[in-house]
């Protein structure tokens, strides 16, 4: 069997980059034939080639007015012409904006006013969506935002123009400078917006790279979204090793699974969803491996059961499961590693590089002891500056600094983070605490369950009582409620824990990284505002 060369001992970065034009330049400098990024149409980008086309589109956006400062916002697929952007914008120092393509109109509008934005980049047509429209209108609510309309392929989906023409790059003492505006749902009705500069983002990019062990002959899979913050730490990440990455503007089961097997995906990326695609079609061609390379399957995003390790390391290779933890306001805080154990890789999300730091605190506040629950705090380099609005930012920080997460979870005596829960993911029935997650976990084991989640619905006798919503993995034979009941108690669950409702459905709601939006299910289910 063919296998990538083996990752090296300890990490280290081939050149050090303050910015993220730093970043770009000394790679092209490096490794200029490298092979940067293939997408699905088999198109390809060298480093190279790409601060060729990054330095022309610079030059075209100047020309159209785009300065240094300017907020850009702008909500454009998985594709080649959407990182030559994103990097293009990086060169003329501006504040970049990136928006995930399942947002619409009252999000957009809410997000452009909030970020002061001055241009909006959108895409034609994209999946049956006119996001030229919406752009327009969006436009049109707020004076002297102007809108860029980028369609097709490269060349001439971008502005060209002549670098000999472009203003002076951004310098090295800009990188803590405000460069980046992203925004999360997080679990308030309207978003908020998460400011970042160029140094934080590439010190989460170092804890992948490092963690990971990330080396030149590695190829990424990246088909989460280079809107989100995440996307942008593969872009650094391949940028920081020289390793390369796989795009596909939409995922398709059969068709992306099959790009990342002929590009010989390393690090196979990039979420629940995504992996149980993976092992249904591995688990249909038997007698083929899909990905003789691969060195981990990457999680990350959304809650996983820990049996799941087990069934990817033998069915579809490598290490098996290798995740980690982060969030809009501290990405990429934490990424396991290929040595660690397989307990470690079902259930934990490894630990933080140099500089990170996560703390359990209990709920009276003090520091929990080494294994013991509580809400996991965080802070780093890659931690945020603050929000967009400034008034959140009071309740969002502790008085050391330490972001509240929400997140339950525990820290070993290692470092080693595990996540168990959120505080706001609990259940409370006859004024006792049932956590969310543990139930989905179990249930999750289940034959007959494709993908589950299990949510809090109001009731006048219990002040709350469990629904279990279950994708069934045969909708034509689902299962009810008393075999997912019998199937807990098999598993020692306390019977207090069971769920005493049972909703089955096609698909549950995620979000663009994948995280199910139970806020949806509670609407949908308990007639609240969720």
């Amino acid at each position: 069997m063919t296998t990538t060369s083996p990752a090296p001992a300890v990490w280290r970065p081939d050149f050090e980059a303050a910015t993220v034009w730093q970043l770009l330049r000394r790679r092209a400098e490096l490794t200029p034939d490298a092979l940067f990024a293939v997408d699905e149409d088999r198109r390809t980008l060298t480093f190279g080639g790409l601060l060729d086309a990054v330095e022309r589109a610079a030059a075209g956006l100047a020309e159209r007015g785009v300065r240094a400062g300017d907020v850009v916002s702008w909500q454009l697929p998985n594709r080649l012409e959407t990182i030559v952007f994103c990097l293009a914008l990086c060169r003329l120092g501006t504040v970049q904006n990136p928006l995930v393509m399942m947002l619409r109109d009252r999000e957009l509008r809410f997000i452009c006013t909030q970020a002061g934005s001055r241009w909006l980049a959108v895409p034609g047509q994209f999946r049956g969506v006119d996001h030229q429209a919406m752009g327009r209108g969006v436009a049109g609510a707020n004076p002297g935002l102007e809108l860029l309309v980028l369609p097709g392929a490269l060349p001439g989906a971008l502005p060209d123009g002549d670098p000999a023409g472009l203003p002076p790059a951004p310098e090295e003492a800009d990188s803590g400078a405000l460069r980046w505006l992203f925004y999360t749902s997080g679990t308030t009705s309207d978003p908020k917006g998460a400011k970042h500069t160029d140094r934080g983002l590439i010190a989460a990019s170092d804890t992948f790279c490092r963690n990971l062990r990330v080396i030149a002959a590695d190829t990424t899979a990246t088909l989460l979204p280079l809107a989100h913050v995440g996307g942008i730490a593969h872009i650094l990440s391949a940028l920081r090793s020289g390793s390369s990455m796989i795009l596909s503007a939409v995922f398709d089961p059969v068709t992306t699974t099959d790009l990342l097997t002929e590009q010989r995906v390393t690090l196979v990326g990039s979420g629940l969803p995504f992996i149980r695609a993976y092992l249904a079609r591995q688990r249909a061609q038997p007698g083929r491996r899909l990905f003789p390379q691969a060195r981990a399957v990457l999680a990350g995003g959304s809650a996983r059961p820990a049996a799941l390790h087990e069934q990817v390391k033998r069915e579809l290779g490598g290490v098996g499961i290798v995740s980690g933890y982060g969030m809009t306001e501290c990405p990429y805080l934490t990424w396991g590693s290929p040595d660690d154990s397989d307990e470690d890789h079902a259930r934990a999300e490894g630990r933080p590089a140099p500089g990170g730091q996560v703390v359990v605190v209990r709920a009276d506040g003090t520091r929990a002891a080494p294994g013991e629950e509580g809400e996991l705090r965080v802070r780093g380099p890659a931690l945020m500056l603050g929000y967009v609005d400034a008034s959140l930012d009071a309740a969002a920080f502790d008085e050391d600094g330490y972001f509240r997460s929400g997140d339950l979870g525990t820290v070993d005596e290692r470092g080693t983070v595990t996540v168990t829960g959120r505080i706001k993911d609990i259940i409370i029935r006859k004024m006792e605490n049932i956590s969310a997650r543990e139930v989905e976990e179990l249930l999750a084991e289940h034959a007959g369950v494709a993908d589950v989640a299990v949510i809090g619905l109001p009731d006048d006798q219990t002040g709350e009582r469990a629904c279990a919503v279950v994708v069934p993995a045969d909708p034509a034979d689902p299962p009810t409620l008393a075999q997912l009941t019998a199937h807990l108690g098999q598993r020692g669950l306390s019977i207090r824990k069971f769920p005493e409702q049972l909703e089955l459905v096609d698909v549950l709601p995620r979000n663009a990284m994948g995280k199910i939006v139970k806020r949806e299910l509670t609407r949908r289910y308990g007639g609240g505002a969720g």
